[in-house]
């Protein structure tokens, strides 16, 4: 469900009816969650922050080559329920996909998102997360420039563009993008579920 704005002709969302899912842990790119949890809520929509066992309580970002703020955690991966939400977004920053990818937890977490159709939305190294979970083959996506080879031997049509969207999945390069990554997220995720977007 999405309104058009009369704001200088920018697309306005109403999510009211939606609840989506960020996850993420220690070492998160801090401008990559707060941005979109920001635009989520403007947009009306109720999100958690998800995250591992080993971060029950708040987990803490990384802020210009340092640790930034500390985040709640509203559940983790064992007794949050995909099923409750509509979409999920995975932030970047070298740490915290890496950590995410070595937790079977997460990673089937991120896997029944495209059971079953639902959008997901991945920036910067977030798509390894992707490729753990085995979704990525024959889809289009970007990522962070050093993630290009994994995504390419993970099958993947890796495209060097400010943000790509393939049938639900969003991905972006990085912080710069943020202003297209949002905006395509929230498009994406007021559409509701997608054909394309399967494990």
């Amino acid at each position: 469900m999405f309104l058009m704005a009369e704001e200088g002709g920018a697309e306005k969302f109403d999510l009211g009816d939606r609840r989506v899912a960020i996850l993420a842990t220690d070492g998160f790119e801090q401008v990559e969650l707060t941005e979109p949890l920001e635009a989520l809520r403007e947009a009306g929509a109720t999100v958690d922050i998800v995250s591992i066992a080993s971060t029950p309580d708040s987990i803490r970002g990384w802020n210009e080559g340092e640790w930034g703020e500390r985040i709640d955690v509203d559940r983790t991966v064992t007794d949050a329920l995909p099923k409750d939400y509509h979409a999920l977004v995975l932030p970047g920053g070298v740490m915290n996909p890496d950590r995410l990818r070595q937790d079977e937890d997460a990673v089937e977490f991120v896997r029944s998102f495209f059971r079953t159709g639902k959008p997901v939305a991945a920036i910067c190294h977030g798509p390894w997360l992707l490729i753990e979970a085995g979704v990525v083959a024959g889809r289009e996506v970007t990522s962070w420039p050093s993630v290009r080879t994994d995504l390419e031997n993970a099958g993947a049509v890796w495209v060097d563009d400010v943000v790509v969207v393939d049938s639900g999945l969003v991905t972006s390069r990085g912080p710069d993008d943020l202003p297209a990554f949002t905006r395509k997220m929230l498009e994406e995720i007021s559409e509701g579920r997608h054909a394309g977007q399967t494990a």
